[in-house]
């Protein structure tokens, strides 16, 4: 049975990523529906939902529609999730494989360091990081990635102590491959799978931290982000609720799609390994 087939076979997984692929044409597209800037103000204040059918979601206190700012801070979740998690796999999966394969003070030195990051929140870290660099999509993604490369580094590690001890990595070093090499195209290839069923946490909680910077005024200020749509909701959270409402339910709706679509590529991977 194919993985697709397994994951197929996750009732969680299709919700998931039939949840996630919406999210993600609504993140895309979002330009071509609302080409303008989602800052500009384009009606009266706290227009409430469903009362002037060119605002439908309403506007905030300022003017500014709420539906187009939902759809262009989708963009901004998802490119944050995304490639904050990439940042993350990668700078994990360089010292995991460089720890696992050198072994000796190397490895014991890049194992401390590794425990030392995880005695700092992430959430923590990237705020500590975001205040001394400045709030920027970039340092966003990467003080995020700072705080979530060490799972990934502990599990490939795992995987590489396993994977060095066998045959065919025996073989390239007898046939003279650079240990570069062996760790390029023999190693990472098999240590990388287990690492995808992390992707899905990282994503999440890389949504949520920068929902969370920006709701704190941290995040990029040239970007429309649901944190921060949150956080302008709040000064009016009495009379007009939807501010929040309606932005922490796409946050909590994006994360949960997150999970689901994790658990059924877990599945999928589960199945895998049993047929092996």
């Amino acid at each position: 049975m194919s993985a697709l087939r397994r994951f197929a076979g996750s009732p969680d997984g299709v919700v998931g990523a039939g949840l996630l692929l919406s999210f993600a044409i609504v993140a895309v597209f979002a330009p071509v529906a609302y080409p303008e800037d989602p800052l500009s103000i384009v009606g009266g204040p706290l227009v409430r939902p469903f009362v002037d059918w060119s605002t439908p979601l309403g506007t905030d206190r300022l003017g500014r529609d709420l539906l187009a700012g939902l759809l262009h801070g989708a963009r901004t979740s998802m490119l944050v999730g995304l490639f904050a998690a990439l940042v993350a796999i990668l700078l994990g999966a360089a010292v995991g494989v460089a720890a696992g394969l050198s072994g000796g003070w190397i490895d014991e030195s890049l194992m401390r360091i590794t425990e030392a990051f995880q005695t700092v929140p992430g959430f923590l870290l990237a705020l500590a990081f975001i205040s001394v660099v400045g709030p920027s999509l970039p340092m966003v993604v990467f003080a995020i990635a700072l705080g979530a490369w060490t799972g990934p580094a502990r599990v490939v590690r795992a995987e590489v102590l396993s994977i060095r001890e066998r045959d065919f990595v025996a073989a390239a070093r007898v046939i003279g491959m650079h240990p570069v090499e062996i760790a390029w195209r023999e190693v990472l290839p098999h240590a990388l799978p287990p690492v995808v069923s992390l992707a899905s946490v990282i994503v999440a909680g890389a949504i949520l931290t920068e929902a969370a910077l920006s709701f704190l005024g941290l995040g990029d200020p040239n970007r429309v982000t649901w944190g921060g749509l949150i956080a302008e909701g709040r000064t009016v959270l009495r009379s007009a609720p939807y501010l929040s409402i309606v932005p922490g339910l796409a946050l909590l709706s994006t994360v949960l799609a997150v999970h689901l679509t994790g658990e059924g590529i877990v599945a999928a991977l589960a199945g895998r390994r049993s047929f092996q």
